[in-house]
């Protein structure tokens, strides 16, 4: 199995674009998956510097319904209108981000998927837990066991003229079982990452050998006495399972460095270019 990152924010192979978004290239024995597509067609040309044929996936999968994972599905269906595009159903919902502050009040920003995209032939729309193929499948949320972390309480859901708070509802988790390994992908984890891996370990009866996904931590300022213990929190919860954690994009390189002290060798950040190492 090869796990590549096509694009996040910040740099790993040389030449390779950054950019606020998200990207693998997954290539198993039987299939070539893309988890994500990034924000911009920036994610098709890191790919071909890459060496990586997006005319041969299959599959694709959307993490969620946001513009920074979504961006590149529609250039991509340009070179590629075979893969299959697998969403929940929900992912093209009005979804909004809250960016106003104490002086100029609420500021709606919208950062929800295309609307071209839910219009293309080749997307498939599910509703919840979903088998797309052999050791390769989707699953949601039934029941949160922890919060959903301090960075999401600005992400919305549009309602008519009013706004109320996103519960994620179009959020799923990629797995892949392949050679006696079981591969967690998530994109930002916006329900929790701690509650996806509780979900992980009440469906499949155990935890994943590997975790791949963001976190969501990152902030434009510095962080509070009250986040960092959060974040902290965090790192020392998913260090008691047996799990190899990488980490990428929204996580951010601060929150990375609170985790990175605790977890040591246990958690590793994936810049664009880069490949995991299994």
């Amino acid at each position: 199995m090869r796990i590549i990152n096509l694009i996040e924010n910040t740099e790993g192979v040389k030449g390779c674009a950054t950019a606020h978004g998200l990207s693998f290239y997954i290539e198993t024995a039987k299939h070539k998956m893309l988890a994500d597509l990034g924000p911009s067609e920036e994610t098709l040309n890191n790919a071909e510097l890459l060496g990586v044929d997006l005319g041969n996936v299959d599959t694709v999968v959307l993490s969620h319904g946001h513009y920074d994972h979504s961006g590149g599905i529609i250039p991509f269906s340009k070179i590629n209108d075979k893969a299959l595009i697998y969403m929940q159903g929900s992912a093209g919902g009005e979804y909004y981000a809250d960016d106003g502050n104490r002086t100029t009040g609420h500021i709606y920003r919208y950062i929800g998927i295309d609307s071209g995209i839910i219009k293309l032939p080749q997307v498939r729309f599910i509703d919840g837990d979903y088998v797309i193929d052999d050791g390769i499948e989707v699953f949601t949320i039934k029941n949160r066991t922890h919060e959903i972390p301090f960075t999401n309480k600005r992400l919305l859901i549009r309602d008519g003229d009013t706004y109320i708070r996103d519960e994620f509802k179009h959020e799923h988790f990629l797995v892949i079982n392949e050679g006696g390994r079981s591969i967690l992908i998530s994109g930002c984890a916006h329900t929790g990452i701690l509650s996806i891996v509780d979900a992980y370990i009440e469906k499949y009866g155990r935890s994943p050998d590997m975790v791949i996904s963001g976190f969501h931590l990152m902030v434009h300022r510095y962080y509070r006495e009250a986040e960092i213990n959060d974040i902290r929190a965090m790192a020392e919860e998913l260090k008691k399972y047996p799990t190899r954690f990488f980490t990428c994009h929204c996580t951010g390189e601060a929150a990375y460095a609170l985790m990175k002290d605790i977890m040591g060798d246990q958690l590793q950040y994936i810049h664009s270019g880069d490949e995991v190492v299994l």
